[in-house]
C-alpha cells in the first residue's frame, strides 16, 4: 500500500478566482490571456521591445504603429486597453483603473500631434505604467489608493486649468481693447 501525499497549491497574487461564477477563471486568471506573464510580455512589445543600437533608448510597436496617419494612435490605444480590462476583471480598485485609463488618454491625446506626440508616447510608456499599476495592486490588495486619488486630482486641476486659458485670454483681450479705446488720442 502506498501512501501519497499531497502538497498544497501556492498561487501568486491576483491568481484566485475572485468571481462567484469562475469569469475570473474564464478571462485567464488561471491560465488564459490575462495572466500576468502575458499582460507583461504585453506591454513590454508595446513600450520597451526594440532599443536603438548604441543606446538606452528603446520603444516598442505602439511607438512604431503611432506614425501611421488616421489609425496609428487609435490602433495603439486599443491594444493598450487588453491591460485596463484585464485590471477590471482582475478586481482592480475603481481609482486604480481610473488612473490607468488617463494614463493611456494622455498617450493617445499626446500621439495625436505629429511626431513630438510619437516622442512623447516614446517616453511616457503607458503600457508599463499601467502593467506596474497592476501588479503592485495584486501583490498587496488592501493597497492605499491615495497616490491613485492625488494623481486624479491633479489631472483634474490640470484640465480645469486647461479649461480656463481661453477664457482668461478673452478676458486679457478684452481688457487690453477696452484700455486702447479709453486712451486720451482714440478719441
Amino acid at each position: 500500500m502506498t501512501v501519497r501525499t499531497t502538497q498544497p497549491e501556492i498561487l501568486p497574487p491576483g491568481s484566485a478566482n475572485r468571481t462567484a461564477d469562475g469569469m475570473h477563471q474564464r478571462l485567464g486568471g488561471g491560465g488564459g490571456a490575462f495572466r500576468d506573464e502575458n499582460l507583461d510580455m504585453l506591454s513590454r512589445v508595446l513600450d520597451t521591445w526594440f532599443r536603438v543600437p548604441g543606446t538606452n533608448i528603446r520603444f516598442g510597436v505602439d511607438g512604431v504603429v503611432g506614425f501611421i496617419p488616421g489609425v496609428g494612435d487609435l490602433l495603439g490605444g486599443m491594444a493598450s486597453c487588453i491591460i485596463v480590462l484585464a485590471a477590471y476583471f482582475r478586481g482592480v480598485p475603481l481609482i486604480t483603473i481610473a488612473r490607468m485609463v488617463a494614463n493611456l488618454a494622455i498617450e493617445v491625446v499626446a500621439g495625436l500631434v505629429p511626431v513630438l506626440g510619437n516622442l512623447f508616447d516614446i517616453g511616457w510608456r503607458a503600457n508599463r505604467r499601467n502593467y506596474h499599476l497592476l501588479e503592485q495592486t495584486l501583490a498587496a490588495p488592501r493597497r492605499d489608493t491615495a497616490r491613485d486619488w492625488l494623481f486624479m486630482g491633479l489631472l483634474g486641476l490640470g484640465l480645469l486649468a486647461l479649461a480656463m486659458l481661453p477664457f482668461l485670454l478673452l478676458l486679457w483681450l478684452g481688457g487690453s481693447l477696452l484700455h486702447s479705446l479709453n486712451a486720451p488720442g482714440w478719441r
